[in-house]
């Protein structure tokens, strides 16, 4: 079964956005991807996650948020131990004796 979402068919779709993650359908299938193991969907627009993309039939890409994932490591996140280690404020950086957050 395909999605239909403004008369073009469609792959994947974020289905629903909670407190604790996203619910993704991709393929028939539905995927929640937390924010503890997904950090980089925390506080982003709802607009900015919702704009995602299928490329070649296997890679997820959120354009938005240059964000890519590949749908093996949904299906086997335990062939992938690997999390991200996206902080929520980036260190900051010191510039001829100030202080400046980095960009």
């Amino acid at each position: 079964m395909k999605s239909l979402r403004d008369g073009k068919n469609t792959l994947v779709s974020v289905e629903n956005i909670t407190p604790l993650g996203i619910w993704l359908f991709l393929k028939e299938t539905e995927y929640f991807l937390s924010y503890k193991d997904y950090p980089y969907f925390r506080d982003q627009r709802l607009r900015s996650i919702q704009n995602v993309q299928l490329l070649h039939g296997y890679h997820l890409y959120w354009p938005e948020l240059d964000v890519d994932l590949e749908i093996h490591n949904l299906v086997n996140p335990q062939k992938y131990p690997l999390k991200s280690r996206a902080t929520k404020k980036p260190p900051a950086i010191h510039v001829k004796g100030r202080r400046m957050a980095s960009r």
